[in-house]
């Protein structure tokens, strides 16, 4: 594994379809001819901005009916650059009323390699609490020249379970598309624990700008290393990050160090200390009771 990514931080038109893909295309084609991009990702829902400020009906059929159709533009950017690509985007389900917050892979072919689609929603998405989006319940990992690579989305990030499925599936590489409205700090230690649980490379691309119902969105896109090093940072404007992405030659105790640390998180897991918990149903029980009359109160 040995490429040069990019991570591609703008704002996007609010609800503007074609405006957007315009932009992507533009952006996309300036990682490719200033950087050399082999693979380029963009922010969470990067065709429309986060919120819609619509009705769920009228935002479910305002979205486009084909995703392969709608990507045209982009699919043959990556075509002819041979780059693979990530476009964030909302996507209509096929049952109706249906929406995932979903993330597109495109290959350096020009074809849609995948699509992820988030499982673990923000609250204000979620349909309970009067949002637009349902949950995917796929956790896939994509297979790339460049190797297999995952993808998690925003509020994804929070739970250590899905970088370290995927990281168990092969991937040496987690794409973190977002659209985070929280604290920096939550996005950087996010961002680095993921990288550092799993000795995998994250890249976190965050939106820039507002949204449709205003809200704001910091940037500091970020590139992590294995050892939890930012080797690539953003700042709160639109603009390109890159490095490039290697796999490690020595595993040492840290960096900068010719210590060897023998760390392997993956490896060394006590399986069997921890196997009595996850399937102790009563645990689970207790946990979502208190969730719920949290709720209530």
């Amino acid at each position: 594994m040995d490429f040069i990514t990019a991570g591609i931080q703008i704002n996007s038109y609010p609800y503007d379809f074609a405006s957007n893909i315009k932009k992507i295309c533009f952006w996309l084609n300036k990682a490719v001819k200033d950087f050399d991009a082999d693979f380029a990702i963009f922010p969470e829902t990067v065709t429309t901005g986060f919120s819609p400020n619509m009705d769920k009906e009228e935002f479910y059929w305002s979205l486009p009916e084909s995703l392969d159709e709608c990507l045209k533009p982009v699919k043959k950017i990556a075509k002819a650059s041979k780059t693979h690509c990530i476009i964030p985007t909302y996507e209509r389900g096929k049952e109706e009323g249906s929406i995932y917050n979903s993330a597109v892979l495109i290959n350096d072919r020009g074809k849609i390699e995948g699509i992820y689609r988030k499982t673990h929603l923000f609250p204000t998405e979620r349909l309970e609490n009067g949002g637009w989006t349902t949950s995917g319940n796929d956790i896939p990992v994509f297979e790339t020249k460049y190797g297999k690579i995952g993808i998690m989305i925003c509020y994804d990030g929070d739970f250590p379970e899905l970088a370290r499925i995927m990281a168990l599936k092969g991937a040496g590489f987690i794409a973190h598309p977002s659209a985070f409205l929280r604290d920096f700090e939550i996005w950087d230690i996010t961002n680095r624990a993921r990288a550092y649980d799993n000795q995998i490379y994250v890249v976190g691309v965050n939106a820039v700008g507002q949204d449709a119902v205003g809200n704001n969105y910091f940037g500091h896109s970020m590139i992590v290393s294995p050892d939890a090093r930012k080797i690539a940072q953003a700042r709160a404007g639109e603009e390109i990050i890159v490095a490039r992405i290697r796999t490690l030659e020595s595993n040492t105790l840290s960096y900068g160090s010719r210590k060897l640390g023998l760390i392997d998180h993956l490896g060394h897991r006590n399986i069997l200390c921890y196997k009595q918990h996850l399937s102790d149903q009563r645990v689970i029980a207790q946990r979502s009771s208190k969730s719920r009359k949290r709720k209530k109160k």
